[in-house]
């Protein structure tokens, strides 16, 4: 019998008790010889999870929103070592640790698009199969980054704090000015589904739209997005505004050091939505105190949930809490495709979204 406090728990919609179950008290282990265990990190939003039991599946849901964690995944795995399917979340890591610990997976399903928790050479190796969730999210990290894009110049976060406090005198002429958005030159860095999906957006307030990848869109793409190529350094130098939609790889990390940062126009803003790897958060708050960048607008950290001391210090700096994907939609789209992708493979047949 799993104890009350344990932080997780079998759903099961035949018997419950407040929602939370023993393994042991699970009817499918009388009568569905079949079934597979899946480890579900956290509670996802929508009904995906349902699906799973529906399918004849034990499910094992962690109940704490942050998730099970590392080693919470690694306690649960060596409880179940049956169990065929994970799906952790981005801030799960998973590694070999936690691979011996599951001799049984079968799929890893990220609850994400970043893949960077996942150790995919050892996933590989051991002929897991790994997965991910393009493309649901694209709208609303586009809809974020637009947000951070306007907050950070236009200080509504920074006026927010002002009226609460109480500091607030009364209507000025030169209270909180920022940059001007509309007209503006806004450079993407990672011209992936969400890059230019920003750059769509950015065509509303009539900016004109730079972009740096490693791979170069079709003449077809750049001209319906209104978007010229440049490389990094010259994109640095002509944007009023730098949005990053980059992936966490070796090649990424670190991206915008302080030599880069210094390469940005004077009283430029930053924007990161992308992976906060990308960007040396310690070389970021020296710029910003220096005055040379105007302002930034994180929604992504080096050492997440970690932040820098001095970020959290500075008035002209809006942090986010990691809500690039958190509109409702994006969300349950993100469940349906980690659901999907286990229920096909325990099925034998090939996932959507796979990365390894």
């Amino acid at each position: 019998m799993v104890p009350s406090f344990h932080p997780w728990w079998c759903v099961d919609d035949k018997t419950s008790h407040g929602g939370h179950v023993a393994v042991s008290n699970c009817p499918f282990l009388a009568y569905n010889r079949a079934m597979h265990t899946v480890i579900v990190s956290a509670p996802l939003p929508g009904t995906a999870v349902a699906r799973l039991t529906t399918a004849g599946h034990r499910v094992i849901q962690g109940d704490q929103p942050g998730g099970l964690g590392h080693e919470g995944i690694i306690r649960v795995l060596r409880d179940h070592p049956d169990t065929s399917a994970l799906i952790p979340l981005v801030s799960d890591r998973v590694d070999a640790r936690v691979l011996d610990a599951g001799p049984s997976l079968r799929i890893v399903a990220n609850y994400g698009v970043g893949i960077d928790n996942l150790d995919l050479v050892e996933l590989k190796r051991r002929g897991i199969v790994a997965t991910n969730t393009p493309g649901v999210l694209t709208e609303a990290t586009a809809d974020f980054a637009m947000a951070l894009i306007l907050d950070a110049c236009r200080n509504v976060s920074r006026g927010d704090r002002l009226v609460r406090a109480g500091l607030w005198k009364g209507w000025s002429p030169t209270q909180l000015l920022g940059p001007r958005v509309t007209g503006s030159t806004l450079g993407i860095v990672g011209f992936g589904r969400i890059g230019q999906a920003v750059a769509a957006r950015a065509r509303g307030f009539s900016m004109r739209v730079l972009y740096s990848d490693p791979i170069r869109v079709s003449p077809q793409i750049e001209k319906d997005l209104q978007a010229t190529y440049l490389s990094l350094g010259d994109l640095l130098a002509q944007s009023d505004i730098v949005s990053l939609h980059c992936p966490s790889t070796d090649s990424t990390r670190g991206l915008m050091n302080e030599t880069r940062l210094r390469q940005m126009r004077p009283g430029s803003v930053l924007v990161n939505t992308g992976r906060g790897t990308c960007v040396e958060e310690a070389a970021l708050a020296k710029l910003l105190k220096e005055g040379h960048l105007a302002a930034a607008g994180l929604d992504v950290y080096e050492r997440e949930p970690m932040i820098h001391q001095e970020l959290l210090d500075l008035p002209n700096v809006v942090l986010a809490p990691h809500l690039g994907s958190a509109d409702l939609p994006a969300r349950e789209g993100m469940a349906e495709l980690s659901v999907s992708s286990v229920i096909a493979v325990l099925a034998g047949n090939e996932p959507a979204h796979r990365v390894a």
